[in-house]
């Protein structure tokens, strides 16, 4: 069921080389194409708009769930919403991602909106790639929004990556932390060419002991465009630290505004961001070891962003 290009573009953005075992949904075209659920784990399509809702039973540990997206043709246009519940006391890790592969001259494009609740005591690592390739002149877009929420001494740990291809995009993320959750976030992006990258964040700490650590990194090649806007706003005792640092290479453009605002006395919130280009040192020590001057730069893009 599965041709070559779905398992590569599968492989690429979710680390599959076939069906997967455990829950799954894998969705192919604006279509779903594969799903399954387990006893602790239940996937089910809505009844009322394309998307998915995912239910994970309280207390179910070690479990993986994946939910790729593929796009091959051209012209394809989709948003779908996405529904996940981590009930109490689990600890899950969620495979998201989307790769697209145009070889036509009109727009493919994925807006997935995912709405995801952590329970109580609940811990989810959750990473999302996006990919875009093909031979046509036809954009490949993808407008992720994610809505988190994390209830009292829940975890949540998100590591979002843009690889490579993705013509446009426009990146949002909300999150609400209650008392003693947490979240890390962690994003990294790569631009190229005439590529046009924007990521809005804004977190919001409500509970008392809620701390929130958001990374971005990224590098714009070409005269890719990039801008990024992390806020955190602090609305009871609570850490927040917000940390952007980017690579600017070629005629690249990157803007870069990290925020904080604090609404209650006892929060603590920091940030910093920086802008550059590769230091010459790096690339001229890495030539001394026996590689390219290409490939000194890709390998120092490679650790910046791993």
């Amino acid at each position: 069921m599965l041709n070559a290009l779905d398992k590569k573009l599968l492989s690429t953005v979710a680390d599959l080389h076939d069906v997967p075992q455990g829950a799954y949904s894998i969705r192919k075209d604006g279509e779903s194409l594969l799903i399954n659920s387990i006893e602790n784990i239940v996937i089910s399509p809505k009844k009322d708009r394309p998307g998915i809702d995912i239910k994970v039973k309280p207390g179910t540990k070690n479990q993986a769930v994946h939910i790729p997206v593929i796009i091959s043709m051209s012209g394809i246009k989709e948003v779908v919403y996405n529904t996940i519940e981590i009930g109490e006391d689990a600890d899950i890790l969620l495979v998201a991602g989307c790769g697209i592969h145009n070889p036509g001259s009109k727009e493919s494009r994925h807006d997935g909106v995912h709405e995801i609740i952590i329970g109580k005591n609940a811990k989810l690592r959750y990473v999302e790639k996006h990919y875009g390739e093909g031979t046509g002149e036809g954009k490949r877009v993808l407008n992720p929004k994610t809505v988190i929420e994390v209830h009292e001494n829940g975890t949540g740990e998100f590591e979002m990556v843009q690889i490579e291809g993705v013509d446009d995009t426009h990146r949002i993320t909300e999150a609400k932390l209650h008392e003693r959750a947490r979240l890390i976030m962690t994003e990294k992006l790569m631009t190229h060419q005439d590529q046009k990258a924007r990521s809005d964040v804004v977190v919001e700490l409500l509970g008392k002991g809620s701390s929130v650590k958001v990374v971005s990194r990224s590098v714009a090649k070409g005269s890719s465009l990039q801008v990024f806007q992390p806020r955190v706003v602090a609305k009871a005792e609570g850490k927040g630290h917000v940390e952007c640092d980017s690579i600017i290479m070629d005629s690249g453009k990157i803007r870069s505004v990290p925020e904080i605002w604090a609404e209650h006395p006892l929060a603590e919130l920091t940030h910093e961001a920086a802008i550059g280009k590769i230091a010459g040192e790096q690339i001229i020590k890495l030539m001394s070891l026996g590689l390219t001057e290409e490939e000194a730069v890709r390998a120092v893009i490679e650790g910046f962003l791993r």
